[in-house]
């Protein structure tokens, strides 16, 4: 009788590890256009950061990673961790970083990437700048705590604007 019950148990487990996607907001694909993923991601400080864009490298597979930061947590928006945030991005192949709402010069703290990085205090020039940087076989991680004006979609929908166009 015990092994009946043992059985059960296990194979309920089996079935939900099947129907399982993975964690939300963890390198959570949201979308695909034009040949470019865009990846939600819950990264909010350099430690984070930093394993989000190694995950993603190990994946392995052509393509850029191009890294999206909302430094939105109160202790980056403080700069309390600017002085790690260079070294945690640096394993992307281009970083953007949105500098609305913070108090202290992400430009300065991000320097030591060089023309790998590019830094906007306006939301749609972000968007802008992402889509006229962007290639197919590109990976966009969208790093940040909240919704991020809702960027994931404004980069999905300009995308696809830009591969119905005509070449």
């Amino acid at each position: 009788m015990a092994a009946e019950h043992v059985g059960v148990p296990a194979q309920a487990s089996l079935q939900a590890l099947q129907r399982f996607r993975g964690v939300k907001r963890r390198l959570e694909e949201r979308g695909k256009a034009g040949g470019v993923t865009v990846i939600d991601d819950f990264a909010h400080h350099p430690t984070a950061i930093r394993e989000t864009i190694g995950a993603l490298r190990a994946r392995g597979g052509p393509g850029r990673i191009v890294a999206i930061l909302e430094p939105r947590s109160n202790t980056m928006k403080l700069g309390s961790m600017k002085a790690a945030l260079a070294g945690s991005l640096s394993g992307a192949d281009r970083v953007f970083c949105y500098s609305g709402g913070v108090s202290w010069d992400v430009k300065e703290a991000l320097a030591p990437l060089g023309p790998q990085a590019t830094v906007l205090a306006d939301l749609a020039a972000l968007v802008d700048a992402v889509v006229s940087d962007s290639r197919a076989g590109d990976h966009l991680v969208v790093m940040s705590n909240g919704g991020f004006g809702g960027i994931h979609t404004l980069l999905l929908e300009r995308l696809r604007e830009r591969a119905a166009r005509p070449a």
